[in-house]
């Protein structure tokens, strides 16, 4: 099953703090992501806070289409202790 994506909210410079639909939750850095055609304009922090939580893909998206694998963004979280 994959995972799904329940809340998202902007952290700070290239970082969303995440909830999934089993309950864990944490941040995840995506500076080091945004390489590439689709995710060039997500550089500019202004237009990466744009991102909203697509209701049926359950992942965060953008307005120009970049989006990011559930099950990227979840290996990726960073659970606090």
């Amino acid at each position: 099953m994959l995972p799904r994506i329940v809340d998202a909210r902007y952290v700070e410079g290239h970082t969303i703090w995440l909830r999934f639909a089993d309950a864990t939750e944490g941040e995840v850095k995506l500076e080091g992501e945004l390489d590439g055609e689709v995710f060039e304009p997500l550089r500019d922090i202004e237009y990466f806070k744009g991102f909203k939580l697509h209701p049926e893909l359950r992942t965060v998206v953008w307005p120009n289409g970049a989006d990011f694998a559930p099950e990227f963004l979840r290996a990726a979280l960073r659970v606090a202790a």
